[in-house]
This record gives C-alpha cells, structure tokens and sequence, in this order.
C-alpha cells in the first residue's frame, strides 16, 4: 500500500495540462510553418500531434487514473480544433497582406460557423477523432502488475478510512 500511495502521489496533473499547453503551442507553429513552407495542409498531421501529445502527457503527467487520458483527448480535440483556425487565419492573412493576429481578432461568433462551414471538412473530423484516441491511449501510465496491486490496496485503504 505504500508504494500505491508514493505512486498516486508522483502523479501531476498541473505538469501534464503544462506540458499538454507547450506541446500544442509548439505543434500549432510547426505544423503551420510546414503548411506554409510547402502550401499545401496536412490534415493527417493532427494523428502525430495525437500520439506526441499522449506520451508527452505520460511522461510528464505521469498519472495512473482516469484524468490523464481525459485530458489528453480534450487537449488533442481542442488543439486540432484551434490549429486548424490558426493555420486558416495565417492563409486567409496572407491572402489579404495582414497578420495572423489580425485575422484572429477578427474572429467572431459570426465567421466561427462559416469556418466550420467552408475550412473544416470530414477529413479534419475523422483525423481529431483518431488523434483523440491515441492521445488517450498513451497518456496513462503504464504500471506494472505488482504496481497495479500496490495502487489498488492503497485506494482500498483509503477508501475505508473516509
């Protein structure tokens, strides 16, 4: 019971949501310099920031239960979801000789649908799905039998004492 309880408490979910931020911030800018570089986009790549995002989650998080998976399916939702505005905000600026930030604080409750509408296509849908599954997948921390064990005489412990 006492390694289950130094293993619930090595985990972290305040360094799993920071490195999920970094991890998409990082992606975002590289995934939109690649699309740049070589006009063309990448929808696919979106399955890559899915498994980098869950072993990143894992490594850092280094959590055992439920929120890490949680989390990293909501981040790799959330992230494709963004990227995919910030990269048709870096195309539609160039289109019209401005900035990026421009296009993106121009961004209302009006032109979110029509994003949605004219940019986001089945393909993007299917790719966040999977990407969201295999962040999921990865994120938890793969424990072995005798720390399994130890994990749930420890919650069994400390469910009888409250």
């Amino acid at each position: 019971a006492e390694d289950g309880a130094r293993l619930a408490h090595a985990q972290s979910l305040r360094a799993a949501v920071t490195a999920g931020l970094i991890t998409f911030m990082l992606f975002c800018i590289a995934w939109a310099a690649l699309c740049a570089a070589l006009d063309r986009v990448f929808p696919w790549m979106w399955v890559v920031y899915g498994v980098v995002l869950g072993v990143i989650i894992r490594e850092r998080g280094g959590g055992s239960d439920w929120r890490f998976p949680a989390l990293a399916a909501v981040f790799a939702v959330a992230g494709s979801i963004l990227g995919n505005i910030v990269l048709a905000a870096s195309t539609t600026a160039t289109d019209f000789g401005t900035g990026t930030l421009n296009i993106l604080q121009a961004v209302t409750s009006m032109t979110l649908p029509l994003f949605f509408e004219e940019v986001w296509s089945v393909a993007d849908g299917f790719y966040t799905v999977v990407a969201a599954g295999l962040a999921a997948f990865l994120a938890p921390r793969r424990l072995t039998r005798r720390e399994r064990f130890a994990l749930r005489l420890w919650r069994e412990g400390s469910d009888r004492h409250q």
